[in-house]
């Protein structure tokens, strides 16, 4: 699997990070949450086409052994090249949420991104629109499928992903409920700017150093804000690189990266299309517009979506739109991958036992099992 870097000044939203502030971490040798065979439930690997960007995406179908019309949950993964279970750091949080709901009676669908995997197609090409043509082809294969109840397909999104699910719900009724994962609920260029923030004085950076990261910070965006065409983009952000290589801290580089080298390969990413679309996206144009039951969790300590920022937002949003089933939470002691942890930092990511707190899955499975039961009635 690619990674790429989390940085402070250009920074952005990604669950598919190995280096923080020059900091590695080695992958825990034994996970103890992965389910192992055999499954108490059907394990199916499948393929279903994306018909409008010419691609097929390959995934895995869990569905109960028992028979019947189950209700189902597509898995959308975050930022970055993700497989179907969203491995990361080692952990596989994808495989270890479809076992527990499988296990509940829900079905789970989880595919690898375009490009990655058994997928195809150009996942550098594309954007958190066209991620949202992947999830709606998905929802389009589960109605193919005689296990499943076509009234009662849900998507849940982690961190972009939850964003995608947004997306893909504003365009349809199709979508029985929507599930978001630390999701952003506020513009892109907001989640970055508190992100950046709160992931430096985690990791002990000196206030005087946040401050001027702070400055740089303002300085980019206005510099994005002000340049749609990368082309001159691309000449600004390099302006401004060269001014401020001098002063650029030390400790935020990646090992073996020049401050040259590290500069290049954030303002090559500024100029895709997926960040073009991504920092400027208002996730309120598409909750306000989805009229199925929502769920928004984010963990306390989640440093990269604040749940204090994000949160309220979608409700907000939602809200606005007059959709009355909406249920925000924050938990206690989480960070952005749902695991128990101390500060939340990215720098313990790797080192965490735990791949997806048993509170948080139950927050989900007990959720999904209330909206089925009132859809009953």
């Amino acid at each position: 699997m690619k990674t790429k870097s989390i940085i402070l000044v250009i920074l952005v939203v990604t669950a598919a990070v190995l280096v923080y502030f020059g900091l590695r971490t080695n992958p825990v040798v034994t996970k103890a949450q992965e389910p192992t065979l055999p499954y108490p439930y059907q394990s199916e690997d499948v393929t279903f086409a994306n018909n409008k960007a010419g691609i097929k995406l390959s995934g895995t179908f869990t569905y109960p052994k028992k028979e019947g019309a189950f209700p189902v949950v597509i898995l959308i993964s975050g930022s970055g090249p993700q497989d179907r279970n969203e491995e990361v750091f080692g952990h596989k949080p994808f495989l270890v949420i479809a076992d527990h709901l499988t296990r509940q009676g829900i079905a789970v669908l989880r595919y690898d991104d375009r490009g990655i995997g058994k997928s195809t197609g150009n996942f550098m090409m594309a954007t958190t629109l066209d991620y949202a043509t992947d999830a709606e082809s998905a929802v389009a294969y589960l109605k193919t499928r005689k296990e499943i109840d076509s009234q009662k397909i849900g998507l849940a999104g982690h961190s972009e992903g939850g964003l995608v699910a947004a997306i893909a719900a504003s365009r349809t009724k199709d979508i029985g409920f929507v599930i978001s994962l630390a999701g952003p609920g506020v513009k892109g260029i907001e989640v970055i700017k508190l992100q950046s923030e709160l992931i430096a004085r985690a990791g002990g950076i000196e206030e005087n150093e946040i401050a001027m990261m702070k400055k740089m910070d303002e300085e980019t965006i206005e510099i994005l804000l002000s340049t749609p065409d990368t082309t001159l983009l691309r000449t600004k952000m390099a302006a401004h690189a060269k001014r401020n290589l001098k002063n650029f801290p030390e400790k935020v580089l990646p090992p073996g990266q020049s401050k040259e080298q590290f500069f290049a390969s954030q303002i090559n990413a500024m100029c895709t299309p997926w960040y073009q679309f991504l920092y400027k996206s208002d996730p309120a144009a598409y909750f306000s517009k989805i009229t199925c039951p929502i769920l928004a969790l984010n963990g306390a300590k989640d440093l990269q979506v604040s749940a204090s920022q994000n949160l309220p937002a979608i409700l907000k949003a939602a809200s606005d739109g007059n959709n009355k089933n909406v249920t925000i939470k924050e938990l206690a002691d989480l960070n952005h991958f749902f695991q128990s942890c101390k500060t939340g930092h990215p720098n313990e990511y790797a080192g965490l036992p735990e791949t997806f707190s048993p509170v948080a899955l139950a927050a989900i499975s007990d959720w999904i099992t209330t909206q089925i039961k009132l859809s009953n009635k």
